[in-house]
């Protein structure tokens, strides 16, 4: 892609678009949470539905013109239904948080209890941080791993959940590697009396395929993003049993948003399309094998994983074992420096800042669309191994961004009529 329209209008944007497409052909995107999607996707998301607004739903639309955004919004839903099993869903939220946000503004009030995962053990900021809105609206406390395994001490949040007496118990994570056990969140949330939002943000597509149990029939709500591991348009996702329908509708607009970003749900209706697609299983398959296989090989070089491994799309490194004078932050920018493209995080029981934590978190879904098999990932577990062991040595540095060179070329995002390796 050239950007031709852009570079005749903002030669500076063209230019940063035209960076960006190479950083990320050059690089490897390890950052959990991101992934590639289709020229399909990206084509619908620069379609002529930006210029929409579609304020409502299909059929009670508070403007006119909205024949064929209706169409597009009803695709979306129908097959986000088909992918995920769901009696209901909107396809309208922004982002995971505004889903998680238009939960909470239907069901709680100001001051109601929230009960979920403490961040540095794999929470999120919309979980309850006090940073974010949750932690600012509602009294929250918060549940952990055990710190011998490094699993969700799924005792402690049932005895928590009778203690703090909750009116939603969260589940879903995102640095949590380990399969959710959503049955044991929900005997917790119904000895409260609580509702169950099952935040599946990271997950959408390991559940859409199979490879990870399903909150969806088990959990009051479910929520999720839309541009991680399920591969389509950014953005959010609720779903949830009939009898709550309005209340959530009503919830993300008028409640928590405007018209919706019409472009970016055409994104998601491609992109459920895609996944709908028998190819779709084996990828989500491939990605799990993938972070099984990185995570094996970080072990054979002494690296400790929060649990000791991975169930799903990534791994968390801990580094207080391994390299305690080098800090995630310290292993980010070395790692970055050679081509791989992850982020610190926090792991249990966390010594420092959360700007400068302990651990690294390393994903595969984008590594897996590119193609790459486990033996591919075993090569960058390598890398990682000799730049986090010395992110000071130049010359290895420099070996290990030819080696990094080496795998986007064998392993090309774009094929040579410019299509995305694995999604066509």
């Amino acid at each position: 892609m050239d950007y031709d329209q852009v570079r005749g209008v903002d030669p500076a944007v063209a230019d940063a678009l035209a960076g960006e497409r190479e950083r990320q052909e050059n690089t490897l995107a390890m950052i959990a949470s991101e992934n590639h999607v289709s020229e399909a996707v990206m084509q619908a998301q620069s379609s002529e539905l930006t210029n929409k607004y579609a304020e409502g739903y299909p059929g009670e639309r508070y403007y006119a013109g909205c024949e064929r955004a209706d169409e597009v919004e009803e695709l979306a839903v129908e097959r986000a239904k088909e992918l995920w099993g769901a009696d209901h869903v909107n396809v309208q939220p922004h982002a995971g948080t505004q889903a998680n946000m238009a939960v909470y503004l239907a069901m709680l009030d100001p001051g109601d209890k929230i009960l979920s995962l403490e961040l540095e053990h794999g929470g999120h900021l919309s979980h309850g941080h006090p940073a974010n809105f949750t932690g600012q609206t509602y009294e929250v406390e918060q549940y952990e791993v055990d710190p011998e395994t490094g699993y969700i001490d799924y005792e402690g949040l049932y005895d928590r959940a009778e203690r703090f007496d909750p009116d939603i118990v969260v589940s879903g994570y995102s640095a949590y590697p380990r399969e959710v056990d959503f049955e044991r969140v929900q005997a917790a949330a119904e000895a409260a009396d609580a509702y169950h939002l099952a935040d599946i943000a990271h997950i959408t597509g390991l559940v859409a395929a199979g490879v990870h149990t399903s909150p969806v029939g088990v959990a009051d709500f479910v929520t999720g993003s839309t541009h991680k591991t399920i591969r389509a348009g950014r953005g959010g996702i609720i779903m949830c049993d009939e009898e709550y329908a309005d209340d959530i509708d009503a919830s993300v607009f008028p409640g928590a948003q405007g018209g919706p970003l019409m472009h970016n749900v055409a994104g998601k209706a491609v992109g459920f399309e895609e996944a709908l697609s028998p190819g779709f299983e084996e990828y989500a398959r491939r990605v799990v094998d993938n972070a099984e296989a990185l995570g094996s090989r970080l072990q054979s070089h002494g690296f400790s994983l929060v649990s000791g491994g991975t169930d799903t799309h990534l791994v968390l490194i801990d580094l207080r074992e391994s390299h305690p004078d080098t800090s995630g932050t310290v292993a980010e920018e070395a790692l970055e420096e050679v081509g791989i493209v992850l982020n610190k995080n926090t792991v249990p029981g966390e010594t420092r800042s959360p700007f400068n934590p302990s651990g690294i978190r390393a994903g595969t879904p984008a590594l897996t669309t590119r193609g790459f098999d486990e033996a591919a990932c075993e090569r960058v577990a390598d890398v990682i191994y000799r730049v986090v062991d010395n992110p000071d040595d130049e010359a290895i540095k420099a070996e290990a961004a030819s080696e990094v060179e080496a795998l986007c070329a064998e392993f090309p995002l774009y094929d040579r009529e410019g299509r995305i390796t694995d999604v066509e």
